[in-house]
């Protein structure tokens, strides 16, 4: 992680994920509302066949995106020994423009939260491969 505010924070401290379910490689951008985050395709990944990974991949990296900046919030609101219980997800609406994104490649994912009621948000994300719009997603997390 580079972002200087998670100073000795880690991503084990915010997502419930571990080994192989873990997608993001980077976060580049994350406050109280938002997190951006990169991702490398690599073999490891589920969904991963001859032509790459499944579009579908894009709703678990818009998740795991999500998590970053409510994890954090929950971290700066109730410590870092808080429960780390994961969130419930629903998809909303998810819209690909992709048929495969390639193994190896970049991918860049963008979640803002655009409404939050106690432990309900709704989350609005897009992932790009490049500069290039691969998919939108609006999500729904609770938290028990």
């Amino acid at each position: 992680m580079t972002t200087a505010e998670l100073s000795g924070i880690t991503l084990d401290d915010i997502l419930p994920h571990r080994g192989n379910m873990v997608l993001i490689d980077d976060i580049l951008e994350v406050d109280a509302t938002h997190a951006l985050t990169s991702s490398v395709i690599s073999a490891s990944y589920p969904l991963l066949d001859e032509n790459g990974v499944q579009p579908l991949l894009m709703v678990e990296l818009a998740a795991q995106t999500a998590g970053v900046c409510n994890g954090l919030d929950r971290i700066r609101s109730k410590g870092i020994d808080s429960n780390q219980m994961g969130w419930l997800v629903g998809v909303k609406r998810a819209n690909f423009y992709i048929e495969y994104i390639p193994l190896g490649s970049t991918v860049f994912t963008r979640a803002e939260n655009s409404h939050n009621y106690e432990n309900l948000r709704e989350v609005s994300c897009v992932v790009h491969l490049g500069k290039r719009l691969v998919g939108e997603m609006t999500l729904q997390l609770f938290q028990v």
